[in-house]
């Protein structure tokens, strides 16, 4: 059977990561154990957007959170002792952020320190939490990713209730990382990093999952990192190897490529801008900011 591949779009850069803000001499224990050998100046991930088209950051390696404007001017908005990652607002009008040290923290958008909401699980540390999903009553979805794999897939999916009870929905995962639900909120998609795949969980009344499988396969040698959703409920899947935005139909097929025109390491996106219409995803090797138009609005988050 003949193969068509999606039809591919490469992407524009939006902003870079000021020279006043990269750090080409520092070390950090996250770069050292994620990119042996290499100088990691910075690793930006996690975008997300507030009401005023400001675009939220994070620094995974040096624990820094940045501000950029819509005309791409950049601010540090914190600096603390953690690891960052995803990053959502919560209906309170918090920047909660999963950290890989630290747990799940919140941070008022304003700037300064994080607080913690959760560090631990009945006195039991995470293995190192990485993304998140909140709805709008509150329930927090996220991944514990730590250093699962393959070799050892017991990553897991929590949810936080509003009252505070956590629950875990999955615990077999091969590198549990973006997170995100359908449009009807009875499916979460949840990307495994190193199955090369992301996973389609249905949630049942009681909000627990059932008959959890593949909704797409991928290659290279990393695997789907960041998740987002459009209002027509096409799926979007940041590749961290293949330099590139897949964007899937509900029913799983491929039907475009966003490339990168600067690097291969896409780690996470989010929409933006007129209409919400417009996608801006991390290239993280080289800190940029890449983005494009897309022919409908992202789907509210």
């Amino acid at each position: 059977m003949f193969y068509a591949p999606p039809p591919e779009t490469v992407c524009e850069v939006f902003t870079r990561v000021p020279e006043t803000l990269r750090r080409p001499q520092a070390r950090s224990e996250w770069g050292d154990a994620n990119k042996p050998g290499q100088s990691v100046p910075c690793f930006i991930e996690g975008p997300v957007f507030d009401a005023a088209g400001n675009l939220y950051l994070t620094d995974i390696p040096y624990g820094r959170i940045f501000r950029v404007t819509p005309a791409g001017q950049w601010t540090q908005i914190a600096e603390y002792d953690g690891e960052p990652n995803g990053l959502k607002f919560h209906p309170d009008g918090r920047l909660w952020v999963t950290d890989y040290k630290r747990g799940l923290l919140a941070l008022d958008p304003a700037g300064g320190e994080p607080v913690p909401v959760l560090g631990r699980r009945n006195t039991e540390n995470f293995k190192g939490l990485n993304d998140l999903y909140v709805l709008p009553d509150g329930t927090v979805y996220f991944t514990d990713q730590g250093q699962t794999g393959m070799h050892d897939p017991t990553g897991r999916v929590y949810r936080l209730s509003p009252q505070g009870r956590l629950d875990c929905l999955i615990a077999n995962g091969p590198s549990p990382n973006g997170v995100v639900f359908d449009r009807e909120k009875s499916v979460l998609f949840v990307a495994m990093t190193r199955g090369n795949c992301v996973w389609r969980a249905p949630v049942l009344r009681d909000g627990s999952v059932s008959k959890v499988g593949n909704f797409c396969q991928l290659y290279g040698t990393s695997g789907p990192d960041g998740l987002a959703l459009d209002v027509e409920g096409n799926l979007f899947v940041a590749h961290p190897s293949l330099g590139a935005v897949f964007v899937f139909s509900p029913h799983g097929e491929c039907i475009a490529k966003l490339k990168s025109p600067v690097g291969m390491t896409v780690t996470n996106l989010a929409f933006g801008g007129a209409e919400n219409k417009e996608i801006y995803f991390t290239e993280s090797s080289t800190s940029t900011v890449l983005w494009t138009r897309w022919r409908c609005a992202g789907a509210p988050v």
